[in-house]
């Protein structure tokens, strides 16, 4: 296993972004591993908040030295909140992913697509196997 940090209590895509629920309200994030792979951040884009949102869709980007990559909502709703302190500060998300680097909260209509996403154990061994 790598060197990262992959918290039990979050959900995970192989596209390397986590999922935090709470209530109807999705928090979401790319992981410590995604970061590490991207290496320093340097620019991080959103959609609106208010934009809606279908299960697959984009809800920004980000950019670091070594390359440029969607992040994506793995649950429908719209997207209530951005982390703005990203756009000024976007190696934040370098240094704690998981918190102070979280990027989008969207209110979910439909919970159900996250029970299809990885658990922290199926993540890791996800990423040891690329």
């Amino acid at each position: 296993m790598g060197d990262w940090k992959t918290p039990p209590e979050l959900k995970y895509t192989d596209s390397d972004e986590w999922f935090a629920v709470d209530g109807d309200v999705v928090t979401i994030g790319i992981t410590d591993h995604a970061q590490d792979q991207l290496n320093d951040i340097v620019y991080i884009e959103f959609k609106d908040v208010g934009d809606a949102l279908d299960a697959g869709d984009s809800y920004g980007e980000v950019e670091s030295v070594k390359a440029a990559a969607e992040m994506y909502s793995a649950v429908p709703g719209e997207i209530i909140e951005v982390n703005a302190a990203l756009e000024d500060s976007p190696e934040i998300v370098n240094a704690d992913p998981f918190g102070d680097g979280w990027m989008v909260k969207i209110r979910a209509t439909d919970l159900s697509a996250l029970d299809g996403l990885m658990d922290a154990a199926a993540y890791d061994a996800y990423c040891d196997s690329r």
